[in-house]
């Protein structure tokens, strides 16, 4: 009795490995599988009988698979679960980040109060404006070098000013 047991599961999955193949032979796709488990459920389902069930679930699945061949061109491929993610997921910070943001750009203004009207004026020149050393050297009339010592002053102090925080 148990050996017409076993034999029976080996005979099914057999003809189950020989009937995805066949699928897969027809179909062309990849999801052989997947196309004849739900052929399997959809005519589980609904009770079907018939004379040749194999040939039925091949063309059933095979069906399914002209199906999903047709939606795929019309509205294109399924993404793949990573990249659906990826569009799924929302890029804006979480709350206690936006908040620790906030809190180290007061820390941050604050720093900047601290500094010399002269070099929080080259500073924020360079840094918030994006102009060149040579530019504010030119504007406020003084070498280059100045301008590059001022930002330095003030890159170290905020620098420690930040650390100590």
């Amino acid at each position: 009795m148990a050996e017409q047991a076993a034999s029976g599961t080996m005979g099914l999955f057999a003809g189950w490995t020989r009937l995805r193949d066949q699928i897969a032979r027809m179909t062309g796709r990849d999801d052989a599988e997947d196309l004849l488990h739900d052929a399997w459920v959809g005519l589980a389902e609904r009770q079907v009988v018939a004379d040749r069930p194999a040939a039925m679930l091949a063309r059933a699945a095979a069906n399914r698979g002209i199906d999903a061949y047709r939606r795929e061109r019309r509205v294109g491929p399924a993404l793949p679960l990573e990249v659906a993610g990826e569009i799924v997921a929302d890029a804006t910070p979480l709350q206690d980040e936006t908040l620790i943001a906030r809190h180290r750009l007061e820390r941050l203004r604050g720093g900047v109060a601290q500094l010399s009207p002269r070099t929080r004026e080259i500073f924020l020149m360079h840094r918030l404006e994006g102009r060149k050393y040579r530019e504010i050297a030119e504007e406020l009339g003084i070498s280059q070098s100045a301008v590059e010592k001022h930002v330095a002053r003030a890159m170290a102090h905020l620098t420690d000013w930040m650390e100590t925080w």
